[in-house]
């Protein structure tokens, strides 16, 4: 094979394959089989190949130049490894992928969902094993195990794994749901409005976090909280669990004016001339789950 010529197939992981990583000699004997598929990731980003539709560029391990930190991603239907090969942000780009280089919220809407979810999982390890190669206990370096999914201190012997923070997003309703409101992040300048979001903090139950985070940013009281949908989303590495929730008095919504600089009640006229383009009204896209949320909200209006 030639040097950065992909394999036949795209990198895709249909099987996280989980069992296989106490292997000590799996990464080994990955990197020299010849139907390994790499994805390579430099930050956010993963390099793609060449095509109409954005897909994950495959090479072989060979392909991959400098110092990359490896992770075993699973395996493909026709048993084939898949390895991330994880390159810092602040790096130089390691390679030039015919496709460029794009990551979960610019092309994880246009993959297939297994392709998505292997961008995903590329990304969210990547940055985990560039960003934390020595012990935050100790200062010792942490040697790498379990194919990428785990490290190990030198000096204090203490295990580390790949953080996955929970955060809350919830679509909030008036009592006949016949509107939805959303609220503009002061990040986004007022261009785009999405569901309310935050983390869950230390000690807090998912319900409580909701509460809190809707009646800080929102001003609202809710009932009726129901568990929609989660998401994985490497931003930096959250768990992205979707709800749906009744307010109590739509009258009380208020902007916090520090996160939130704006809400409104949208119609599901509103919002079905916003998923369409038309308007002045920007909403999160379709990558995400705040999209999902959105848009299952709206199409409860042709049910």
């Amino acid at each position: 094979m030639s040097r950065h010529e992909a394999p036949a197939a795209h990198p895709v992981a249909a099987d996280r394959a989980a069992a296989e990583r106490d292997d000590p000699d799996l990464l080994d004997s990955a990197h020299v089989a010849g139907t390994t598929r790499v994805v390579v990731v430099r930050g956010a980003h993963a390099a793609l190949a060449r095509g109409e539709e954005p897909h994950l560029w495959g090479i072989a391990p060979s392909d991959v130049p400098g110092d990359a930190e490896w992770g075993f991603l699973g395996r493909t239907s026709d048993g084939a490894a898949v390895l991330v090969a994880a390159f810092d942000a602040s790096t130089a780009e390691p390679l030039d992928p015919p496709g460029g280089w794009a990551g979960p919220r610019e092309v994880a809407a246009q993959l297939d969902p297994v392709e998505a979810d292997t961008l995903i999982v590329a990304v969210s390890l990547g940055r985990w094993l560039t960003g934390h190669r020595f012990c935050p206990r100790c200062g010792g370096r942490a040697i790498l195990r379990q194919a990428g999914w785990s490290r190990r201190c030198e000096d204090c012997g203490r295990d580390h794994f790949p953080r996955n923070d929970p955060a809350v997003i919830v679509a909030i309703t008036d009592a006949d749901r016949r509107r939805l409101l959303l609220g503009a992040n002061v990040n986004w300048r007022g261009r785009m409005h999405s569901c309310f979001a935050g983390f869950v903090e230390a000690g807090e139950s998912l319900e409580t976090a909701i509460h809190r985070e809707i009646r800080e940013e929102a001003g609202v009281r809710l009932t009726g909280l129901r568990y929609s949908a989660s998401q994985p989303w490497p931003y930096p590495h959250s768990l992205m669990l979707g709800f749906e929730a009744t307010a109590i008095d739509p009258d009380e919504a208020r902007a916090d004016g520090a996160e939130i600089v704006s809400l409104r009640w949208f119609t599901r006229a509103e919002i079905g001339a916003a998923l369409e383009g038309r308007g002045e009204v920007g909403l999160p896209g379709p990558a995400s789950i705040a999209h999902r949320l959105i848009r299952d909200w709206f199409e409860e209006g042709d049910a």
